[in-house]
């Protein structure tokens, strides 16, 4: 004969708990969907407040309005503008973020490693990193051209340098007896790296990702207001030029959105490879 046994009730503890999980998980739900609501009233209030004051408050030449810098993005739309400009633009700035992020995570993880070779290269790192990324620009358009090489190497430079410092502040700090630990029960240094060093220093990592990719944006726009005849950037060179307010602001909430949409998709990444850490 089987006796089954209630471990909750045996504990006289499950009822309790598992009420106040739920309760504490509903709280979660109401005020993130409370957090949604107040985003959208917000974005509401502050478009319906430009439109308002455009025209009474300041003259629509300076601040256009929502009405007119969006049916310059459906015009866009419909001729083929916007995504012709902006496919160029995501381009520059996903393979200049790509080389910057590779180069500077694996520069990163070595020099954090070795911590002499970081002590050598300290003082010229930072005079690197000191150097205006902007003032870099007209050099990189000598060396590569007007093309969409100068506006990949701005873009990766500036991703470069935050990627790096996240990354060897991320080894640096990786817990020395977890270290030790793992090499006693015989890990190699390349499992000792894949399994605590890199695992370690990912929630590092991950920001300076996600705080890199505006500046990877900024980096190609930068270029493109140089020397460009294609992307968002020149596009808002172009308008300025002319003064067309319309055309700035449509280009400007483009690159808005873009990186919006960008740091979205980069949060959800940050959620699946720090799982472990739930």
């Amino acid at each position: 004969m089987t006796m089954r046994i209630d471990e909750g009730a045996a504990m006289g503890t499950s009822a309790p708990v598992s009420r106040a999980v739920k309760d504490f998980e509903a709280g979660l739900a109401r005020r993130k969907l409370l957090v949604y609501v107040c985003q959208f009233a917000f974005g509401v209030a502050f478009l319906s407040f430009w439109q308002w004051a455009s025209g009474r408050l300041i003259d629509p030449f300076f601040i256009s309005s929502p009405a007119a810098v969006f049916g310059k993005l459906y015009t866009w739309l419909l001729n083929g503008d916007l995504f012709n400009h902006l496919s160029i633009t995501l381009y520059a700035t996903a393979i200049g973020f790509a080389i910057g992020s590779a180069i500077g995570f694996s520069l990163g993880l070595l020099f954090g490693k070795f911590a002499f070779l970081a002590e050598v290269l300290d003082p010229y790192i930072t005079a690197l990193y000191s150097i205006p990324k902007l003032a870099l620009a007209p050099l990189f358009i000598i060396w590569f051209g007007i093309g969409i090489e100068s506006k990949i190497a701005v873009s990766a430079s500036i991703v470069f340098f935050v990627v790096f410092l996240n990354t060897f502040s991320g080894v640096r700090e990786v817990n020395p007896i977890f270290i030790h630990a793992t090499q006693i029960m015989g890990a190699s240094q390349w499992g000792v790296m894949r399994t605590v060093i890199i695992p370690s220093a990912m929630a590092w990592v991950i920001t300076g990702l996600k705080v890199s990719v505006p500046y990877a944006l900024v980096g190609t726009v930068i270029g493109e207001f140089m020397s460009a005849n294609r992307g968002i950037g020149f596009i808002i060179a172009q308008a300025t030029g002319l003064f067309d307010t319309n055309s700035v602001f449509a280009g400007i909430i483009v690159l808005a959105f873009v990186g919006a949409v960008i740091n979205g998709l980069l949060k959800i990444t940050e959620g699946h490879l720090l799982r472990w850490r739930a």
